[in-house]
């Protein structure tokens, strides 16, 4: 084995942005939220999984310490952001960073609160680019969305973009023209769990 692929220098490394605390669910960390009888941010990990990726880095905020007690994040490479609160360009950045000296070519962004997106669509943008060059996304309808796989060149730029919630949005919005978008309506439902309405995605 050489030392870049001990390093997994060839692979394209699951993101999963899961330190929100729900502040529209009553401070309900989104991370614990039940789904399928565990942890929501479980099931994100395995959906990364099960899509390809064979590294999955997680970061974590609201909460970081039960949700480390009690999901099983087992393999996952753990990041908390201290700074989750001021939203997920906070965390998005601390993710980028983790990934620093890893020799990754490029990262596949996913968010917890969006367990309508399996394996199937992940599978489909991971499959579309990976090398450090690449900017791609989901779409559904047209319309761009999560994931978002962003290559090892751009995580600099990103990163010094990411701000509030917005976290790669005004990155992608100025590099439209680059990005490949991948339509995945036909396999996936792109709703986020934000208010106490939306938890009966759960169900």
């Amino acid at each position: 084995m050489t030392d870049r692929e001990a390093r997994g220098g060839d692979e394209v490394v699951g993101l999963l942005l899961a330190a929100g605390g729900g502040r529209r669910l009553g401070g309900r960390p989104k991370a614990l939220l039940a789904y399928r009888g565990r942890p929501l941010v479980e099931h994100a990990v395995e959906v990364l999984r099960a899509a390809g990726c064979a590294r999955v880095h997680v970061v974590l905020g609201a909460a970081a310490d039960a949700v480390r007690e009690r999901a099983r994040l087992a393999g996952c490479v753990v990041v908390t952001n201290p700074e989750w609160e001021a939203g997920m360009g906070t965390s998005l950045r601390a993710g980028l960073g983790s990934l620093a000296g890893t020799g990754a070519r490029a990262a596949l962004v996913c968010l917890v609160d969006q367990p309508g997106i399996g394996p199937e669509a992940v599978a489909r943008v991971l499959a579309a680019g990976g090398d450090p060059s690449a900017l791609v996304s989901a779409a559904y309808d047209g319309v761009r969305g999560h994931p978002v796989l962003l290559g090892a060149d751009h995580w600099a730029g990103v990163a010094a973009a990411a701000t509030g919630d917005r976290g790669a949005r005004a990155y992608l919005k100025e590099h439209a023209e680059a990005i490949t978008l991948v339509e995945c309506g036909d396999v996936a439902r792109p709703f986020d769990i934000d208010t106490p309405g939306d938890l009966v995605h759960l169900e």
